[in-house]
């Protein structure tokens, strides 16, 4: 699995244009083959800072969305940012859920 994750400083005149493209990119994109999930996400801390999330199941998925058109429409939403945009890979060789943290609790409670 690859992560693909883009941090996003918007102005703020730019925040009401950019938000529903990055929206609708990403409806479409959480349809295409190999995608896993796509989101788009605003920062709790502050205001100005979009987050477009996307998990893959395989890097040549990934790498076909990035060379498609609709990622050019990312990439002209990134021109859009006040600072450079932050863009990271990241390769995600496993994956737990909620018994992860069944389990740290339960040895937490037995080392006390």
């Amino acid at each position: 699995m690859v992560q693909a994750t883009v941090r996003m400083v918007m102005p703020a005149d730019k925040m009401d244009e950019a938000l529903p493209i990055l929206q609708s990119i990403a409806g479409r994109t959480r349809l295409e083959l190999g995608c896993i999930d796509c989101s788009v996400l605003r920062d709790a801390e502050d205001a100005q800072v979009i987050i477009l999330k996307e998990i893959w199941r395989s890097e040549d998925a990934m790498l076909r969305h990035l060379g498609s058109e609709e990622y050019r429409n990312v990439l002209l939403v990134m021109e859009m940012c006040s600072e450079q945009p932050v863009v990271r890979f990241d390769t995600i060789t496993g994956s737990t859920g909620v018994e992860t943290i069944e389990a740290a609790r339960s040895t937490k409670k037995d080392g006390e």
